[in-house]
């Protein structure tokens, strides 16, 4: 089971709010992060949720430390990097293209590579040659939820849920469309990480934010995003449908809650 942990929940009115509160957020993080150890890591949730931050971010070029900043990605189908179900397609063209972070900094995954756990192979050992000395390695990891609880690649009572040795796994079959192979971090590896943010939003959420909410401090393999912790607390950022699933103590609009 997840380590237990402290949450925080942070609730907007919808996810433009979210994304821009999230922002500020990151982009204070990746500032200290730089001036306390000389980078910043961070790793990039996929899905179409995150767009508007990413955009919100490439617009911070003044202020975020790019130059000192490695990307990584959580999950990504197992797919050239132009072809539209590519997670890092999605990440380019929204913000990767337009701010200043090295090439030799962004760590994705080579979904073009066949067999497919060749490319899974290769992005794990990419890993371990720029993530030395002991965990915490990242300073972010951003993720998304699923409608059924599910995280970067790592779905309900799925076998790489339960891995604790390698770093990425490799999902054969997607269980939703579109069914393609994807890399994915593992537990081990998503929890090596100083900080914790999820992003997510719309009313199709609100039941898997429920089972989250009330599997925590503890977590549950039903809803894989609750077994996802940090050192710091975990961050939830939700607009107002996704957090109808929340007790209405933490539903208002800009309210943040805490939960031990």
């Amino acid at each position: 089971m997840g380590r237990e942990r402290s949450v925080r929940w942070v609730v907007g009115g919808d996810l433009s709010e979210v994304s821009h509160r999230l922002a500020r957020h990151v982009t204070a993080l990746a500032r200290r992060s730089v001036k306390a150890r000389g980078r910043f890591r961070f790793v990039l949730a996929g899905g179409n949720t995150p767009r508007e931050l990413y955009r919100e971010l490439a617009e911070e070029q003044p202020t975020f430390p790019w130059r000192r900043t490695w990307v990584y990605f959580g999950d990504d189908r197992l797919v050239p990097p132009k072809d539209p179900n590519s997670n890092f397609r999605m990440c380019r063209e929204s913000f990767l293209s337009r701010v200043r972070v090295p090439t030799s900094q962004v760590v994705r995954v080579r979904g073009e590579m066949r067999p497919p756990s060749l490319a899974v192979e290769n992005y794990a050992n990419r890993l371990a040659s720029t993530l030395e000395g002991p965990p915490p390695w990242f300073d972010l990891v951003l993720l998304g939820i699923g409608e059924d609880g599910h995280t970067a690649s790592l779905f309900p009572s799925f076998p790489q849920l339960t891995e604790q040795e390698k770093l990425v796994a490799l999902v054969r079959r997607s269980p939703e469309p579109p069914r393609l192979p994807r890399a994915t971090l593992t537990l081990p590896a998503l929890t090596s990480s100083k900080e914790v943010c999820f992003l997510t939003s719309g009313e199709g959420k609100a039941k898997a934010v429920r089972g989250i909410y009330r599997s925590l401090p503890r977590g549950s393999f039903r809803f894989p995003a609750s077994l996802i912790a940090a050192r710091a607390p975990t961050r939830f950022y939700l607009d107002r449908e996704a957090a109808t699933g929340l007790p209405l103590a933490l539903q208002r609009k800009g309210g943040r809650g805490g939960q031990e």
